[in-house]
């Protein structure tokens, strides 16, 4: 398919922009030496040329994404109607308060469902994306040691399944990591923990249910293990989805969560942005909370503004949206049907390639393929490449580190038993293939505008320019 810059002719032009309506200025000739090179081109070429584009695109508008770890669950379209009404799409922070009470009103009871859903004392919705969850979170936990003198307190501890934004967000805040090693039953192995246990502990990063779709039936001594030696229990809110409004991390033992608003509460991954990390916090650590500028007055010992305003007001809406739609009935079916969808997708593909912890599992699980490399050269990317002719988005390859050969699979609550079914029919096909055909997988996809890309020299070479002949 032929880039913007590649199509058109010189020349050709629209002439349906609408008349400006500020005072017209000329950037500083020191800033633009000459006019930028833009494709010129009618609207029909414009338009056939995105509408191309959106067909190549796949998303969970266009059929089964079960990429395990992300939640990519359906976004109801009434989400999108709530946050584009004009009272929310016209609104700026730096209005007069009297003239956003309401929306400041909307904020104020998303924290308050949020709260409730997590079992927290407070939230900001300041964090972009999970990931700056974690790092807000962790700074929490870095003042409160802080604040009492304690700063011999330099390492958190994180198992070897999670996810790795987790140990990062530590080395980012100036922690150590303890790596604890998963048990036979892939949950945490506890004598280590124990044994990780000390007065150099600041605190412990957790995803229960972890990153192999396992709750872990130790919860509740872990989180004393740890407080029990000064240290304080941080909750990564990624896999939220199979235990809202049944079990809430707050009475697990954690002091502080993240949550990932594009995850469990329906609002639009967003291709690395807008996204939504809120933080909770229980009582004791309210006043290291970033300032949300909602009046509650200066923080003393605040940690500080990790974003501007309040965050992504308009994924707050959507996201306060989903949670009143589904009521707090709504709410912890759409965990039971995550995690029944599952295991009824669990049983069916496992007759066809091996899981890596064959229990009853949460919102996702983990295939292991590593028999079927060695016995046939079929590697897991090979499998996930092939699921794509077959009408699907891959799931997770290679994740967690510790299953070798992985693929992880979350087919979250908004899927139906017949597109399960589908999904299962697909491994069936490729485990056929893998027997009577291995070598054709080695070039899967098929069916799509190019087959494999050179992903490595993608990653370490981009292309981020064009570069124009003359």
């Amino acid at each position: 398919m032929k880039l913007l810059f590649e199509s058109g002719s010189t020349g050709r032009k629209m002439s349906y922009l609408p008349a400006c309506d500020v005072p017209e200025t000329e950037l500083p000739k020191k800033l633009r030496k000459e006019p930028p090179r833009l494709p010129e081109m009618t609207e029909v070429e414009l338009s056939r040329h995105y509408t191309r584009l959106a067909k190549q695109a796949f998303g969970v508008n266009n059929g089964f994404y079960p990429l395990g770890s992300c939640t990519m669950k359906y976004n109801p379209r009434i989400n999108e109607a709530v946050a584009a009404d004009p009272n929310f799409l016209g609104i700026h922070p730096l209005q007069p308060a009297s003239s956003t009470k309401g929306c400041r009103d909307a904020l104020a009871l998303a924290q308050t469902l949020l709260c409730e859903v997590t079992g927290m004392d407070a939230i900001t919705f300041q964090p972009a994306a999970g990931a700056h969850g974690e790092y807000t979170g962790l700074l929490l936990i870095k003042k409160y040691h802080e604040l009492r003198g304690d700063s011999k307190r330099s390492k958190i501890i994180v198992p070897d399944s999670a996810h790795g934004t987790n140990p990062a967000s530590a080395a980012m805040v100036g922690y150590g990591v303890i790596n604890i090693p998963s048990n036979a039953q892939g949950c945490v192995d506890m004598e280590a923990l124990k044994a990780a246990c000390g007065d150099e502990v600041a605190g412990l990063m957790l995803t229960n249910p972890n990153t192999l779709g396992l709750f872990d039936p130790n919860i509740l001594e872990i989180t004393k293990l740890v407080h029990e030696c000064g240290g304080l229990c941080y909750y990564d809110g990624a896999n939220l989805n199979p235990i809202m409004g049944k079990v809430r991390p707050g009475d697990m033992g954690f002091d502080v969560v993240h949550l990932n608003l594009h995850k469990t509460f329906s609002t639009p991954h967003g291709g690395g942005g807008p996204g939504s990390g809120p933080v909770g916090c229980k009582a004791f650590l309210k006043e290291y909370l970033p300032s949300s500028l909602m009046g509650e007055g200066r923080k003393p010992h605040s940690i500080g503004q990790v974003r501007s305003y309040y965050g992504n007001f308009g994924i707050v809406m959507r996201a306060l949206t989903y949670i009143l739609t589904l009521g707090s009935d709504g709410i912890p079916a759409s965990a039971e049907t995550a995690v029944l969808n599952a295991n009824y997708l669990m049983q069916q593909v496992k007759q066809y390639f091996p899981v890596a912890y064959d229990h009853t599992c949460m919102h996702e699980f983990v295939l292991t393929l590593e028999k079927t490399k060695h016995d046939t050269g079929v590697s897991a990317l090979d499998v996930a490449k092939g699921l794509i002719d077959h009408g699907m988005h891959p799931p997770t390859m290679y994740f967690p580190l510790i299953v070798h050969e992985a693929l992880m699979l979350e087919p979250t609550e908004t899927e139906s038993r017949e597109s399960l079914d589908e999904a299962a029919a697909a491994f069936r096909a490729i485990s056929e293939k893998v027997v009577s055909d291995p070598a054709s997988l080695h070039n899967a996809p098929l069916t799509t505008p190019i087959s494999r890309p050179d992903e490595v020299t993608a990653a370490r070479s981009p292309i981020l320019r064009y570069q124009f002949e003359n």
